[in-house]
């Protein structure tokens, strides 16, 4: 009789446990840093499977050519909310993959604001005098490894917007993004 109820209760943990649903983390903050910027960010769970992310970035770029008299980069800062579906948790779970810090893959939609507050380059003439929004629908991977490092990365194309006295371009944007971090606090 003994035996008969160990099996039980150990049948029964194993379906509890195989009952869970995967969820995304309450909240994770944490920084990024790739070959073309950084960010620090913050991800707040609203569902199961999604998230809203808030971050704030310094994107870069680089020039180089006959053109330019020395190869040239920049970073501008921006900041943006993207609301984020990690979809397949589940699925992640049942086949013993690991959803730790919100690892899995997502689908987004990001709004991204750039203001015209600094440019820094190793150029002195840059200027920017226009503030530019964004708004690109993405795909994207994000794993965890280690305690707390994760990689992400993300590929998307939206609209672009200038914005001030005279707005001088708009139409698609890119983005591609790679991008190694460490989230220092999650709940």
């Amino acid at each position: 009789m003994k035996k008969l109820f160990i099996g039980v209760f150990t049948l029964l943990g194993f379906a509890v446990a195989q009952a869970q649903n995967a969820s995304v983390e309450k909240d994770i903050i944490g920084v990024q840093i790739g070959l073309f910027g950084a960010n620090a960010y913050n991800e707040h769970k609203l569902s199961d499977a999604v998230a809203l992310r808030s971050q704030l970035s310094l994107h870069g770029g680089f020039w180089t050519g006959t053109m330019y008299e020395k190869t040239g980069f920049l970073l501008i800062p921006a900041a943006s909310l993207e609301g984020k579906w990690y979809y397949g948790l589940n699925r992640r779970v049942r086949k013993g993959k690991n959803t730790k810090n919100n690892s899995g893959n997502y689908f987004s939609l990001r709004a991204e604001y750039f203001p015209n507050w600094f440019i820094i380059s190793n150029y002195n003439d840059i200027t920017n005098n226009d503030n530019s929004i964004s708004i690109m629908p993405t795909f994207g991977i994000r794993r965890s490894f280690g305690r707390n490092f994760n990689y992400e990365f993300n590929v998307g194309y939206g609209y672009s917007q200038t914005l001030g006295k005279n707005p001088n371009s708009k139409g698609g944007a890119f983005s591609l993004s790679f991008k190694i971090g460490y989230d220092f606090f999650k709940r």
